[in-house]
């Protein structure tokens, strides 16, 4: 009997030692650590954004519990779901900016209201020429910046490499014709945790 037990003490050990060990239930990620390209570090510090973001949507409204799903990979935040109208969008995009050590976020949160078409159309005219300004100014890093536009009001988030940047991206956006008011949530790269080496 003790050596039965001993045998399968031994195999146990042996075995779980030519596997590599999985994040699914430490991390989340469901993708074993051995095999992911980012340090152990960014591993974590990934999963902790993650957690928190999580933890601060559910503090926002129960709800996003079930119908908001997160990712967090190196300091690049991604958000899935459906929510109810932009406002709620646009202040997730916010908050996930918020968090600590973003380094981007990707928002492909769908919106469940049907939206008035001329609205709609002037908002896209106002976005696109948003994006062409930053695009064609040789001092703004025009990937950087994630737009949305909302009733003829300019939501911006992104990151600047200096606090020039952030000024003449939010110039660019009161310039656009019929823009009612900006609102920028843009970082400097300087203040940001996780910083490309």
């Amino acid at each position: 009997m003790k050596f039965r037990v001993l045998i399968l003490l031994f195999l146990t050990l042996f075995l779980s030692g030519c596997i590599g060990v999985s994040s699914k239930g430490i991390f989340g990620t469901g993708v074993s650590v051995a095999l992911d390209p980012r340090s152990l570090g960014t591993q974590i510090d990934d999963s902790i954004m993650q957690k928190n973001l999580s933890a601060k949507l559910v503090l926002m409204d129960k709800k996003y519990f079930l119908s908001l799903k997160s990712k967090v990979l190196d300091g690049r935040i991604f958000l899935t779901g459906k929510v109810d109208n932009p406002e709620e969008k646009l202040k997730i995009t916010k908050l996930a900016w918020e968090t600590e050590g973003a380094r981007s976020v990707r928002n492909d949160i769908k919106i469940k209201e049907k939206f008035n078409f001329q609205q709609s159309a002037k908002d896209i005219l106002i976005t696109s020429q948003l994006r062409t300004a930053l695009i064609l100014s040789k001092e703004i890093k025009a990937t950087n910046y994630q737009i949305d536009t909302y009733k003829k009001k300019i939501y911006v988030y992104g990151i600047a490499l200096t606090p020039e940047e952030k000024e003449l991206v939010v110039k660019e956006a009161k310039e656009i014709l019929d823009v009612e008011d900006v609102v920028a949530s843009i970082l400097i790269v300087d203040d940001l945790r996780i910083q490309k080496n």
